[in-house]
């Protein structure tokens, strides 16, 4: 087993490893300033997963979290993306589970995404994750194929319930290590 590093975006030197796995694992186009629209406003929410002993980023997620329609706290996975030869190992799915969780430390209600409708190992990994299909699409990607927009209700933590909301707020920046295992989750998901 190859243990597998997971840590927040950190700066401007990530965005071409970010960028390079996103292209080449996602069907929907992206330009620089997509990119650096969520990195600069959401630095804590995106997370890439490294190989020990490596500075190639192997994984990635890109997040963002605001109100939604001035009532509800939304989280947003933009982007989730991880190399071929990675996959089937859980990489996708602690990255997904890392980045809720410090949605959820930020107060969020629910976390949203759009997926292909026939990418059925994106839509096998977020149900497994307690995602539920909200609605289709119809003709959502430059592509012109339809989209199932995700959503998960996240529901705060008993320990959250007796803080006071600005310590819910706070971000973490830490590095987080993990053992890979095989595992369901595949990549290349939005």
């Amino acid at each position: 087993m190859t243990e597998i590093l997971y840590r927040q975006y950190v700066g401007e030197s990530d965005l071409p490893h970010i960028m390079a796995l996103v292209q080449s694992e996602l069907s929907e186009p992206y330009v620089i300033y997509t990119y650096r629209y969520f990195l600069h406003q959401w630095p804590q929410l995106s997370f890439l997963a490294i190989p020990a002993g490596s500075s190639e980023p192997i994984g990635v997620i890109v997040c963002k979290q605001s109100m939604h329609k001035h009532t509800s706290n939304r989280g947003y996975i933009a982007m989730l993306s991880v190399s071929k030869s990675w996959r089937k190992r859980g990489v996708a799915s602690t990255l997904v589970r890392r980045s809720v969780e410090v949605m959820r430390r930020h107060g969020v209600d629910e976390v949203v995404l759009e997926t292909e409708y026939d990418n059925a190992p994106a839509l096998s990994l977020y149900e497994s994750l307690g995602f539920i299909r909200e609605k289709r699409l119809y003709r959502f990607y430059l592509n012109g194929k339809d989209a199932f927009r995700l959503v998960l209700a996240v529901p705060p933590s008993e320990l959250d319930q007796d803080l006071p909301h600005y310590m819910k707020l706070s971000p973490t920046n830490t590095i987080f290590s993990y053992s890979v295992a095989s595992d369901d989750d595949e990549v290349s998901y939005r």
